[in-house]
């Protein structure tokens, strides 16, 4: 759509602007190519250099990105965005959606109950002396950590608003605009554009079922990256644990280098059954995030930190100086849930149900002569030789997928299903659906 837009300006900062706004207003769609610098530059009557500085500012605010020879264009998820924006493209009647990467919403412990028995133990009001991150949530959570073998102090604790929100934190106590920072490709897709939006450049790693590849680490820390980013379990989009043995191999070639800050991602700790190999600490700088979201609730937006006692305090006096703590309020909900048989079992009936479905779609698929990934989590990624023509004949089929140009910087094609929504008698269909998908020659499979 950028080119029924009508750019605008004289100069570099009113062109850049006036992109913004079209992308603001939704008139410019995430995606869209924006015109060639030349082009744009006689449309305008300036020089290529002001294009160029104003796409140079667009980039370095992660607006818009380079993508190659096509030339410059916006961000899938720009840090700009008009409200109505935000919402979700609705997926038509009768397409069955694994295209959100969300839980089953099912399967979510409720939280009426525990909301009631949290207000009943309010007690009086909180000031704002006494706000921060609640000692019986800190304790509780140094004892999980710790019966999953993570190395952790109890000092050195904190409660973010959600992995992202500790993931910025961590990095922009310790890096700087223009630094770079290894991520897995394929990685999360949100976290792409985080680091867009702070102006740091993703140095990608390939990964495989066991984590990180050690030569793509390698390659990156002589680069020399500021940060590196690990899925420990569940990684998205590719279902990848990190093993012992890629641990191991992981943590060798991480010593000596005693500035590089290592963040472990572990976002569905309590829906995986697999317990957690943990890199650090072995650099100097070291930080474990392991999200709620997953198992209790997209809207239940906290995050338990912890890491080195130098990191936590400068993320803790971060924090101080803009949003200050999570509410104690979601705080003693979260430790509410994790005290509550009940829930406690709800949870491992939904960590069951992912991995029947998961496996069972992967084990359909391989019999099928099509490999796949997705040994843990909510995902399933399956290599295709063209994502738009896979996306296409699936939702032909009756199926919406993600196009793995999402989730990608330079790693192979892909599509990216989530099985929250799949049902035992839908992985038949769908199987063959995304073989012919992902295989040309193959035939075309009636819709569901």
């Amino acid at each position: 759509m950028a080119e029924q837009f009508r750019i605008s300006g004289s100069s570099a900062a009113e062109i850049s602007t006036s992109i913004e706004c079209g992308v603001r207003l939704g008139e410019i769609d995430p995606g869209a190519v924006l015109p060639p610098v030349r082009v744009l530059a006689s449309e305008l009557h300036v020089s290529p250099a002001t294009v160029a500085k104003a796409y140079s500012e667009l980039r370095r605010r992660g607006i818009v990105e380079a993508d190659g020879r096509r030339g410059t264009r916006v961000r899938s998820r720009p840090p700009v965005a008009d409200p109505r924006s935000t919402l979700r493209v609705p997926v038509p009647t009768g397409i069955l959606d694994l295209s959100t990467g969300e839980p089953d919403m099912s399967l979510l412990p409720p939280l009426g109950p525990a909301l009631v028995q949290v207000a009943d133990k309010l007690g009086p009001p909180i000031g704002y002396a006494k706000a921060g991150a609640m000692p019986e949530l800190v304790e509780a959570t140094r004892l999980r950590l710790a019966s999953d073998g993570i190395p952790v102090d109890e000092a050195s604790i904190t409660v973010t608003a959600g992995t992202l929100d500790a993931i910025e934190r961590l990095l922009t106590v310790h890096l700087r605009p223009g630094d770079s920072v290894a991520v897995e490709d394929p990685g999360w897709a949100n976290l792409y554009d985080l680091l867009a939006a702070l102006n740091v450049r993703a140095v990608p790693m390939a990964v495989d079922e066991e984590g990180p590849l050690p030569e793509a680490l390698s390659e990156a820390l002589r680069s020399g990256v500021g940060a590196v980013i690990v899925t420990t379990r569940a990684q998205n989009p590719t279902g990848s644990t990190v093993s012992a043995r890629r641990a191991d191999q992981l943590r060798h070639l991480l010593r000596g280098h005693a500035d590089v800050l290592v963040i472990e991602d572990d976002n569905a700790a309590d829906l995986v059954d697999v317990l957690p190999n943990c890199l650090g600490p072995v650099t100097g700088r070291w930080a474990y995030v392991r999200s709620a979201s997953k198992p209790f609730g997209p809207d239940l937006r906290i995050a338990l930190l912890t890491g080195d006692e130098a990191t936590i305090a400068r993320v803790v006096g971060r924090m101080w100086t803009g949003l200050g703590w999570v509410s104690t309020i979601l705080q003693r909900l979260l430790l509410r849930l994790w005290q509550d048989p009940q829930v406690t079992t709800q949870i491992a009936t939904a960590a069951t149900s992912y991995d029947h479905r998961r496996l069972g779609l992967v084990r359909e698929l391989s019999a099928r002569g099509q490999p796949a990934q997705g040994s843990t989590g909510l995902n399933v990624w399956v290599r295709v030789p063209d994502e738009t023509r896979a996306v296409s004949v699936l939702r032909d089929a009756g199926y919406a997928v993600s196009p793995g140009s999402l989730f990608r910087i330079a790693s192979p094609p892909g599509i990216r299903i989530t099985v929250s929504a799949l049902t035992d008698r839908d992985i038949e269909p769908l199987s063959a659906a995304i073989l012919a998908a992902a295989n040309p020659a193959a035939t075309a499979t009636p819709s569901r």
